[in-house]
């Protein structure tokens, strides 16, 4: 039912109406009912738009708005709209977030231009650090799930590696040492052993394996390799044994054993497009034979397990030599330009920091000898300076370590904690977390570390790397004469700490194949 208020008529259309004193009506015509106002219609009126209401303000009065200052302008638009419109301030598009982690799992983000290489961020993390040296730091490119790990070189740009991740990847970067990166310039010999040299590369025959390799290093280039590796087979858990020859125009491997002929090589991998990665946990990921594993991947797309190429050494020297050779192949001359920068800028921050020092500093301290019967005098002499430091370093650590080796002195306070400051010491890590935190940081002979022993009470051990391998040496707490002391070698050699431990074998070997010279260090970003 629809009710209309006012007066209204019924119109019939198609019929007449006759007049209303006859008393009756005749409908002709169809029955269609509409209803007609007798109101005439007014002019159509736009509904729901804006009127524009003109307020006219007398002289002198302000409007309530210009006298209360706008606590939020930078919330408005350019035209006083309350609407955020573009309300944060626009960043240059030269500038990128990279997101660091620590070897502690901790993370710190900077800003870095679109072109900065892994040399430039390494630089300014050593800066925002505060770490005590600028040397062999670099940046890892991590996948945490596939086990992979690739130490960038110092020319490759951070912005362009990260855009080849994955979004919903858990890949990271992780700053942290790394002292083997240019070792295989050093120890050519120890990287690249004569048996695994490609015959075809001995080109001048008048020289030996030593001579060419270091030649050939020198040029920016790298002798060929060949020797046998296990290859994962796709879609399976198999491992088949084959033999690989890597060359400047990429990785082959043999058809038919050993065979070199060119109809038995198949063409595996160009170099230019490839990174390789070192596997981490490769027995539990991949079922592999060893645990010297490294892999190949495509280097401009996002990692898909399908595209991996996992390849299994032997021993750890075999594995050093393939991962070296495909670096020099592939960035050549390069390489050499790092290393020597390498040399160089150590040098450099070191004297801008010394300059620093001393000018922040000497205005205000001076070093003073108290060791004469005239009284004090002032040490001008810098070296004479930096001496007369170390020895009451060292004379404060003797009577520290003498009063905590006393019979008569508390039990609680003998053993000597000044260990525990040292960046060598890595507390109750494991023996596996050991060899782990060893080879990412470079196996390089005279790294070394302390950690406590898990399997003997109040005993330490000195974990060392020498050719490629971490030794384990045992260092037990003894007594003499009422007095405790820390000996490796069953009490011939008597150490009042473990520092003292330490600094005596970075000059003596004892019973170590290789004096103490690098320390396996832990930043905290």
């Amino acid at each position: 039912m629809m009710e209309v208020a006012g007066p209204w008529t019924e119109v019939f259309e198609g019929s007449e109406m006759k007049d209303m004193s006859d008393g009756a009506e005749t409908l002709l015509g169809s029955s269609t009912l509409t209803l007609a106002p007798l109101v005439p219609e007014s002019p159509s009126i736009r509904r729901s738009q804006p009127i524009l209401i003109t307020v006219i303000r007398a002289k002198g009065v302000e409007h309530f708005s210009s006298s209360i200052p706008n606590p939020f302008p930078e919330l408005c638009s350019p035209s006083k709209s309350p609407v955020l419109n573009n309300s944060l301030p626009q960043l240059s598009s030269n500038k990128h977030l990279v997101k660091v982690y620590g070897e502690d799992s901790h993370s710190r983000s900077v800003w870095v231009s679109r072109a900065a290489t892994a040399r430039e961020v390494c630089h300014m993390l050593v800066q925002t650090a505060h770490c005590s040296d600028q040397e062999n730091w670099a940046l890892l490119e991590v996948y945490p799930t596939l086990g992979l790990e690739r130490c960038l070189e110092d020319h490759e740009v951070v912005v362009e590696v990260q855009a080849t991740w994955s979004l919903k990847g858990d890949t990271r970067l992780v700053f942290c040492k790394n002292y083997a990166k240019y070792e295989f310039f050093r120890k050519p010999v120890l990287f690249f052993p004569e048996t695994m040299i490609s015959d075809s590369a001995d080109v001048t025959k008048d020289m030996t394996s030593s001579e060419l390799i270091q030649n050939l290093l020198k040029s920016g280039t790298c002798p060929e390799i060949q020797g046998f590796l296990q290859v994962k087979e796709p879609s399976r858990k198999a491992w088949k044994k084959v033999y690989f020859f890597l060359r400047r125009s990429g990785l082959y491997c043999s058809t038919k054993g050993s065979s070199k002929e060119p109809r038995h090589l198949q063409y595996v991998a160009d170099l230019d497009d490839l990174n390789v990665y070192t596997v981490v946990n490769s027995r539990k990921l991949y079922g592999a034979p060893t645990d010297f594993t490294f892999c190949i991947k495509p280097s401009k797309n996002p990692v898909r397990t399908q595209d991996l190429k996992i390849l299994c050494a032997e021993n750890e020297q075999t594995r050093t030599c393939w991962t070296s050779a495909f670096r020099l192949f592939k960035y050549g001359k390069q390489l050499q330009c790092n290393y020597q920068l390498s040399k160089s800028a150590p040098k450099i921050l070191e004297g801008s920091k010394l300059t620093d020092a001393k000018s922040k500093s000497e205005a205000s301290l001076v070093a003073m000898d108290f060791s004469g019967k005239a009284g004090g005098r002032v040490i001008e002499n810098p070296t004479e300076a930096q001496s007369a430091e170390r020895e009451e370093g060292q004379a404060w650590r003797r009577r520290e370590a003498l009063r905590c080796s006393l019979p008569n002195s508390n039990a609680a306070a003998r053993p000597s904690s000044i260990h525990k400051s040292q960046p060598w010491f890595h507390g109750g890590i494991s023996r596996k977390e050991t060899q782990r935190l060893i080879e990412k940081q470079g196996l390089v002979d005279g790294m070394f570390l302390i950690r406590e022993s898990q399997q003997h009470a109040q005993c330490f051990v000195l974990s060392l790397c020498y050719k490629l391998k971490t030794k384990h040496y045992l260092v037990i707490p003894c007594e003499e004469g009422g007095r405790k002391y820390f000996t490796m070698d069953d009490g011939l050699t008597l150490f009042i700490d473990l520092l003292q431990l330490v600094e005596f074998h970075q000059i003596n070997k004892g019973i170590l194949p290789v004096c103490l010279k690098h320390p396996c260090v832990c930043v905290a970003l």
